[in-house]
């Protein structure tokens, strides 16, 4: 690409506060038509602020504007709303989804750009009468998904859906945008954590359909905490910490280590923990799983047989699809499940999640905003009430319990501890949860967990949208919990790596059964070959 070429976008001198809190100071980049620049940072970078002045959002705009200059092509722009970008060519994939539940994956993809034909009505009395044409949606959608090469039904309500599904959907809208004539001035797109729900099967198709676009003239901003994408699949990294930029650079030659030495400002372990020898044989079964089905969308578990060891860390993986989200999901009965489930000696009747909290277990959910958090709700009350609704922790009880009234220093206590134990982002703990970044969302999720104290804990996508250093103190906080409680996790993963670094076994999960399970130390290769559906050599049938 020549030197001399008029970069598509520039963002000159930008700064933003909040109330009086820096939150961008002088940020100046560009970017040239058909480059993929990898915008990564830690949570609180100022990442997503840089994307709304952008996109012109509506929080930029009620809090007093922004310093600086947006340039398109050369000229000013000051966008009043998201549809002024989009006007002007610049599409997004936000990390939180922003579909209609009760649309199929095809009509999301078209929403609001609905190809129309003519029928006998609309030649007599106007085009308001003009009917959808089906067929010709149908076309563009599957193009869309054709092109992101995923098992994506497009007929499927969103609301059936699974997370990894939604995102698909997501991004094959800004796909179908590209395909129809409505889209041809697309210029720009911005993918934020496009592949944080994805395996690593699903997400290499992304990357490959994102070169594609690439080649065609149309420019990316790609943020994502998965350097190693960020590495393959973009031009020029961008560096950010504390609402600066710290580096651009070319992305050849750049090895992970170096990213993360730069989003944090210190050197990051990214090794693997220590891979402790457990003792299965003098060691009971606290959970044991037989024969389990679950009816999770998009999920496929069809006979599941585990045996869960007193104390271990024991981690789930698989593609997509194949049933490892279906498992914890079913069998703390947030969805229709089947089959056994034995804890501590005693059969737990499925379908109700209250039996197995008040047995002593727990669940994070990979859908932090849907299930995990009480969003318009404080810190404090996210952290505290599911132990004070199920245990009556946090709460003072006067005249023998007949009256009981909650107990605000320790509520304040507990969730201040937790902050500071998972370095939670946020101005107080009084803050609401909607307010704070994804990655600390996550962190609350878990913060909520453990102050429930479970015998065992359910942990789905914990590191999901959390930036490399929150993601290694996200892991070693569990690998602390279970060292000192000696509560045993089960922990489900769509990155090998993640699940090996802290994990005592494996279990890989294939078409909805349980395909082998190996300890963490078994080289990628064999978890590779049981990830697509090949028996491993070394692979246990079953629970040891």
């Amino acid at each position: 690409m020549h030197e001399l070429e008029m970069p598509l976008l520039e963002m000159k001198h930008i700064s933003k506060d909040f109330f009086g809190n820096q939150v961008l100071t002088d940020i100046n980049f560009s970017l040239k038509k058909g480059e993929i620049l990898g915008l990564v940072g830690e949570n609180g970078a100022g990442k997503s602020t840089l994307m709304k002045i952008l996109f012109g959002m509506d929080e930029i705009h009620q809090t007093g504007g922004y310093g600086g200059d947006v340039l398109i092509n050369g000229e000013v722009v000051s966008f009043d709303s998201p549809i002024d970008a989009l006007a002007a060519g610049i599409g997004m994939v936000h990390q939180e989804f922003s579909l209609l539940p009760d649309f199929s994956a095809t009509e999301n993809i078209l929403l609001n750009r609905e190809p129309l034909k003519y029928n006998v009505l609309s030649e007599l009395f106007g085009d308001r009468l003009n009917i959808l044409d089906r067929d010709k949606m149908n076309q563009i959608a599957k193009r869309a998904i054709g092109r992101l090469n995923v098992p994506l039904d497009q007929n499927m309500l969103v609301s059936q859906m699974p997370v990894g599904h939604k995102q698909f959907t997501e991004i094959a809208r800004e796909l179908g945008k590209e395909a129809t004539e409505v889209s041809e001035g697309i210029k720009l797109l911005v993918l934020d954590e496009p592949t944080a729900v994805l395996s690593e099967q699903e997400a290499d198709s992304l990357l490959k359909a994102m070169r594609l676009l690439s080649e065609s003239g149309i420019s990316i901003i790609f943020i994502s905490h998965r350097l190693q994408e960020i590495i393959d699949v973009c031009d020029t990294i961008m560096v950010m910490r504390d609402g600066k930029i710290i580096k651009t650079v070319p992305s050849k030659g750049v090895v992970i280590a170096d990213i993360a030495r730069w989003m944090v400002g210190r050197e990051v372990n990214t090794a693997h923990l220590e891979n402790r020898e457990f003792d299965y044989e003098g060691t009971p079964v606290i959970l044991e799983i037989e024969n389990l089905w679950v009816d999770m969308p998009g999920e496929t578990v069809r006979n599941v047989n585990l045996g869960i060891h007193k104390g271990e860390i024991l981690g789930i993986g698989g593609m997509a699809g194949q049933g490892k989200l279906g498992i914890p999901n079913g069998a703390m009965g947030l969805f229709p499940a089947g089959g056994k489930i034995t804890f501590e000696g005693t059969e737990i009747a499925l379908n109700n999640p209250r039996n197995f909290l008040d047995a002593g277990m727990a669940f994070v959910s990979e859908d932090r905003r849907g299930v995990g958090l009480l969003l318009d709700e404080s810190l404090e009350w996210n952290v505290s009430f599911t132990a004070m609704q199920i245990q009556e922790k946090y709460l003072k009880q006067y005249l023998g319990g007949l009256l009981k009234w909650r107990d605000q220093e320790a509520i304040q206590a507990e969730t201040e501890k937790y902050v500071k134990q998972l370095e939670i982002r946020c101005t107080s703990t009084k803050q609401k949860a909607k307010e704070l970044s994804g990655g600390n969302q996550q962190k609350v999720c878990l913060a909520k967990a453990f102050a429930v104290s479970p015998k065992l804990l359910f942990v789905s996508e914990p590191t999901r949208g959390i930036d490399i250093g929150a993601k290694s103190l996200v892991l070693q906080a569990l690998h602390k919990y279970n060292e000192e409680s000696g509560t045993t996790i089960v922990m489900i993963s769509s990155e090998l790596e993640e699940l090996r670094s802290i994990c005592d076994r494996i279990a890989i999960i294939s078409d909805g059964k349980v395909l082998g399970i190996l300890p963490a130390s078994t080289e990628s290769a064999e978890f590779g070959l049981l990830m697509v559906g090949q028996k491993s050599k070394v692979a246990e049938g079953g629970s040891v």
